[in-house]
């Protein structure tokens, strides 16, 4: 048995409080960990100050492994190869999978003998999220008879057969043969000796082996933190319904597809959009929105501050996101922390956390037909204010039901009571979320 908060060693190579995405996960999840459990973080050197700046106490709180002399070299090859303008992620993931395992080694140089001591009750590793990369620290903790977990698991969402002009766009040459690194022996052993797994998706849960589902639990990566979305939207107020998108200006978020389904609203004055986010394609999107004749329906707010962007979104009626392949689709819990409805494609991450009465889908097919049933559902809501009040409630239910970091914690909580043997029944963290849509 363990103490009543057991001693957890939190492995988050990207943790960072003042970043997105990843590294803004990495930070969320292991402070929200540090209320449920004692933690200590193992981050990377490049997150120190932040880290430092947000209160943490170096030594105590966390420990910074400086696996710079590995991983600079090996970032700058990538970003080469990758072609830069946010391209290429697979070639990125790739070069994160070769430096990795140098941090790893650092990590067990300077916690090995505290693990095998019996001074943690578990070492969970919580970045990276790709699946791809193994971990040799499973194998080690399994000897020493320390449980390790291993997730939120993420990434490699198939790409849409229907868009492989967009994924050759995006320079995702590796994509096409992904799927080998099922077969590597490191992500096998690493299966294999891992405690716990968590997937943070449907998809990544399908590709765990079925001999190993019995430990696989379901969690969603992303969650929200309550004091960071402190405003309220009215999604049903009156005038033009004001629609935003919110995201990188790139081929497979289709802000090109908004822009033409929107294009009969925007320009009879029914509509008005605004479009957060900057990218290769912001200037093309500019240009389209003038051949289209409906420039002054249309805002190109670039790159905002966070707060900036939260302002936006409170403003709108509607988040209208067409993107193709989003492995977590976090900007959907943040519209829906703030009141507002989602119109997305029904795909991957984001379909995930839309359920029945959160927000709207549109049924993945060619441009064509993400654009007529986007236009169709912008249509329909536009007179339909009821809908989006009804809809924007029900998303403010649902995240803070399942979806604050602090809700996240007590998930992950119950998983290590199962492993430390002080639950008999397997939990099922995400259990009402199968009955959401009939609340």
């Amino acid at each position: 048995m363990t103490q009543s908060r057991p001693r957890i060693l939190i492995i988050a190579e990207s943790a960072n409080p003042e970043w997105v995405s990843v590294p803004l996960i990495g930070w969320s999840l292991s402070r929200a960990l540090a209320k449920v459990a004692d933690v200590h973080l193992v981050t990377q050197i490049r997150n120190r100050d932040a880290i430092l700046r947000a209160g943490l106490v170096e030594g105590q709180d966390f420990t910074a492994i400086d696996s710079e002399a590995f991983a600079r070299p090996l970032w700058a090859i990538g970003e080469k190869l990758r072609g830069g303008g946010g391209k290429g992620w697979t070639t990125l993931q790739l070069i994160n999978a070769l430096s990795y395992p140098h941090f790893e080694r650092l990590i067990w140089r300077r916690f090995g003998a505290d693990i095998r001591a019996g001074r943690f009750d578990i070492v969970h590793r919580v970045t990276p999220l790709s699946p791809t990369i193994s971990s040799a620290l499973a194998a080690k903790c399994a000897r020493a008879g320390v449980p390790f977990v291993l997730g939120p698991l993420n990434g490699g969402v198939p790409w849409p057969k229907e868009f492989d002009a967009e994924r050759r766009q995006e320079k995702e040459w590796l994509s096409y043969i992904r799927g080998v690194y099922k077969a590597l022996p490191g992500r096998r052993r690493t299966l294999k000796h891992a405690a716990a797994i968590i997937a943070g998706s449907g998809h990544t849960k399908g590709e765990i082996p079925a001999s190993m589902q019995s430990k696989t639990f379901y969690i969603p990566e992303n969650a929200i933190d309550p004091k960071r979305f402190t405003k309220r939207a009215d999604p049903g107020r009156e005038g033009p319904l004001r629609a935003c998108f919110i995201g990188r200006m790139v081929p497979y978020k289709g802000p090109d597809m908004l822009l033409d389904a929107a294009a009969p609203l925007l320009r009879d004055g029914r509509m008005v959009l605004d479009m957060v986010g900057d990218g290769p394609l912001s200037p093309a999107l500019k240009a389209q929105a003038e051949a289209l004749g409906v420039t002054g329906a249309v805002t190109f707010h670039g790159w905002l501050e966070h707060g900036a962007v939260q302002d936006v979104l409170a403003g709108s009626n509607l988040m209208a996101f067409p993107s193709i392949r989003e492995f977590g689709g976090g900007v959907v819990l943040e519209a829906m922390a703030l009141g507002v409805p989602s119109l997305i494609v029904d795909y991957a991450g984001p379909a995930e956390l839309l359920t029945e009465g959160t927000g709207w889908k549109v049924p993945m097919g060619n441009r064509a037909a993400i654009i007529s049933g986007f236009r169709a559902e912008l249509e329909r809501l536009e007179a339909d204010r009821p809908a989006l009040i009804r809809a924007g409630q029900a998303g403010l239910d649902r995240v803070a039901s399942q979806f604050t970091w602090c809700r996240k914690a007590d998930q992950i909580s119950e998983i290590y009571d199962w492993m430390l043997g002080e639950r008999d029944d397997r939990p099922e963290p995400m259990l009402e979320k199968r009955n959401h849509a009939a609340d």
